[in-house]
């Protein structure tokens, strides 16, 4: 809702520019898309080699601190 208020001012304020990023928002969108996927494959090596490291811990009945929510 903050974006599309936002926009509105931008719109009212310099429209050229408004009409811009409602133009290249997207294709910046589209750039970003293969980041996204190489940051997700990196999250999933972290889990898989934390996983592998923790499990001897597991194994012999470590259990992790509880996590306190804010």
């Amino acid at each position: 809702m903050k974006t599309l208020l936002l926009w509105c001012v931008l719109l009212v304020l310099c429209w050229p520019v408004a009409i811009l990023a409602i133009v290249v928002w997207p294709l910046v969108w589209l750039l970003s898309l293969p980041f996204r996927a190489v940051a997700l494959s990196f999250d999933a090596i972290f889990a898989l080699v934390r996983a592998i490291l923790f499990l001897p811990a597991r194994i012999l009945g470590h259990q992790a601190p509880a996590r306190r929510s804010l």
